[in-house]
């Protein structure tokens, strides 16, 4: 939707969940479902509404497979290549490297300066052909099919990409390639703890590089496979021509034996009206027959090898998501009331992130308790069950995603997810509640002006941001320094090139890049925050944190696995008191807006103490005056049209 005066703004956000206050005296009813009049909320027993992926993966044979009929298509096409394929939760299961091929890849420049941040960044090929193989894995389910082609449609400044849309928001996962990083401490570490345990990091976050595609088998998505031979790591900035790129030929002859399912591939799915693209490379066009390639000319065309910190150089087969090895599982009772959760799991049946109470009662009078955590993440579990999918097929599907609560310090309370969601929203839902909790805090602009670099200097990089950041809202009737609740929506508003988003001629938003400097490898405090930590994951140094944050009073990290930038994430309050956050990501930005937004009111419906912040303080109230005597207000939520799939409700988010 475009930006416009604030008085007309307004009007909009009572419509479409930008919050607008309580309605009626004492506590509201619970949304859409929930028992009427107010009060406490017995929960009903839940049951099952989603299939659960059958137990599906690569064998060593498959693995080369699909490495042969890639090496074949590179012989035809002259261009030796990196092969990379991962099994569904990112395991490395082999890495090709073809005689000849490129030994690195290079970030590719973007804006006047082409070196900022991850620009221009060279690293070993091998490390682009796992994030690539990566992306097409993590980004995919058995309801949608993403490629890496896919990833750069909706990760640039404007949607979609091109010279034509100029003027357009920014794209609907703007900051998610900045997700799953090396430095995660979510994200598992090859060589650490039990082998195939998930889900594991990409080296490079996720890619926007064509020629990385999901594999399937018997229609359950079991993996992905990368390509790199070019040396160039970059993404397509016009998406209205169709690109001859190699890498992709070879990458699509690697999946031919286990395709993407054609009904759930991306061009079957639309955003905003908008089909989005999963492959400019076809069958047709393609120099061999794939079924031709032989495994035995693996011996003689190249060599598998090993990366530092993802693969020993072998040849293993992927483990069946759901199973325990994976790292991902069904929950027990015990854990989590639905039949149809998930969590993830350490391999000997030990919940990683199980509900447990705030950690920050040094900081916080009255911590989240552990009954609360546990309202918040049902509450939202049963939202997105009767939520009507965005990004998947077929139509009238159920929404499928992760789920994340964390108290004010970033710590995990709790992490729960649907069968088949995308497993790149594990992360990313952990950084939206975590970016959230930290930016409706009264710390944010001391402690990013406090970030050092990793030899202890002050980080000015990023200590510009914290200064842009308050200059922005000097004018405004409030800002991000704990006086507001800030929501992902609103943080992300902040975060792109143009403010107004999408907005040709504007300034930046205070935290991202003037357009000239801009590029997905160089987005603003997104990516400075990440660049040195990341540098050093290249440089095969270990680090279990992103940030350079000081660490809070419990000792690890707000912002441990760095910041995120699209929607799908709300503050959780006790009265005026921040006390945590809930972060949704994996099937649609407004979908997530509307799991965390409607699971935490009617959590706090059901338990009493907790819930969404006071509508006078939520970022929809802060008006931000831009040149030419207008305003505009922030967002808070923006909540999906026909959101339910059990029910014609409309506008669910209104007036909460």
């Amino acid at each position: 939707m475009k930006w416009v005066g604030a008085s007309l703004l307004a009007l909009l956000l009572a419509g479409c969940g930008g919050g607008t206050g309580e309605t009626g005296s004492g506590a509201p009813s619970p949304v859409s479902g929930g028992t009427p009049g107010g009060g406490a909320v017995t929960p009903a027993v839940p049951t099952s509404v989603f299939a659960k992926p059958a137990a599906e993966a690569l064998t060593t044979a498959d693995v080369q497979s699909v490495i042969a009929r890639a090496v074949g298509e590179a012989q035809a096409r002259g261009l030796p290549v990196v092969v990379a394929v991962v099994d569904r939760v990112g395991n490395v299961l082999a890495v090709y490297r073809m005689n000849g091929a490129r030994p690195m890849a290079r970030a590719r420049p973007g804006g006047a300066a082409g070196s900022l941040d991850v620009q221009n960044v060279e690293f070993r090929a091998e490390l682009a052909a796992i994030a690539k193989a990566i992306t097409g894995a993590y980004l995919s389910s058995g309801g949608n099919a993403f490629s890496t082609r896919t990833a750069s449609m909706i990760v640039q400044e404007h949607f979609p990409p091109s010279a034509n849309t100029r003027g357009l928001e920014s794209g609907p996962l703007f900051g998610v390639q900045f997700s799953q990083l090396p430095c995660s401490d979510l994200n598992t570490r090859f060589g650490v703890g039990s082998p195939m345990i998930g889900p594991k990091r990409s080296p490079l976050g996720l890619a926007a590089d064509a020629g990385g595609f999901p594999l399937y088998k018997n229609g359950v998505v079991v993996g992905g496979v990368g390509v790199m031979g070019d040396g160039d790591y970059g993404f397509d900035p016009e998406v209205v021509d169709i690109d001859v790129d190699d890498e992709e030929f070879i990458a699509l002859a690697g999946t031919t034996a286990f395709p993407a399912p054609e009904t759930v591939r991306a061009e079957r799915i639309s955003v905003d009206g908008t089909l989005l693209r999963y492959s400019d490379a076809k069958a047709e066009g393609l120099r061999v027959n794939p079924a031709s390639a032989s495994t035995g000319l693996l011996t003689t065309a190249g060599s598998l090898v090993a990366v530092n910190g993802f693969t020993g150089g072998g040849l293993i087969a992927g483990t069946p998501y759901g199973d325990e090895a994976s790292g991902v599982r069904p929950a027990t009772t015990a854990e989590f009331n639905h039949p149809d959760a998930y969590v993830l799991s350490d391999g000997a049946g030990n919940n990683r992130y199980p509900v447990r109470s705030g950690t920050d009662a040094a900081e916080v009078a009255t911590p989240l308790t552990a009954t609360e955590v546990r309202a918040v993440l049902e509450e939202a579990f049963k939202i997105m069950s009767r939520s009507r999918a965005q990004i998947r097929q077929p139509l009238d599907s159920r929404g499928e995603v992760s789920i994340s609560v964390v108290d004010t310090r970033g710590v995990a309370l709790g992490l729960v997810r649907a069968p088949d969601a995308p497993i790149f929203g594990i992360d990313v839902s952990l950084q939206k509640a975590r970016s959230v909790a930290f930016f409706s805090g009264s710390r944010a602009s001391a402690e990013l002006g406090a970030v050092q670099t990793a030899i202890g200097t002050p980080d000015a990089n990023v200590r510009d941001f914290a200064e842009r950041l308050a200059l922005f809202f000097a004018g405004a009737n409030g800002s991000f320094d704990g006086r507001f609740a800030v929501s992902n929506r609103a943080l992300g508003l902040v975060a792109r090139p143009y403010f107004p988003d999408g907005e040709l001629g504007r300034a930046p938003g205070p935290l991202s890049r003037p357009l000239a400097l801009f590029s997905p490898f160089s987005n603003g405090l997104q990516s400075a925050l990440i660049v040195q930590n990341l540098a050093a994951s290249l440089g095969n140094i270990n680090l279990a944190r992103c940030i350079f944050l000081p660490n809070h009073p419990g000792g690890s990290n707000r912002l441990a696995n760095g910041l995120q930038i699209f929607p799908g994430a709300v503050p959780i309050y006790r009265g005026a008191t921040l006390v945590g956050a809930i972060g949704v990501s994996g099937d649609g930005i407004d979908q997530d807006d509307m799991v965390s937004f409607l699971g935490l009111h009617n959590a706090g419906v059901r338990v009493g103490g907790i819930g969404l912040p006071p509508a006078a303080i939520r970022a929809d109230q802060i008006v931000v005056p831009v040149p030419g005597g207008n305003s505009v207000r922030l967002r808070f939520v923006n909540c999906p049209f026909a959101p339910f799939v059990d029910t014609a409700e409309q506008n669910a988010c209104q007036a909460l």
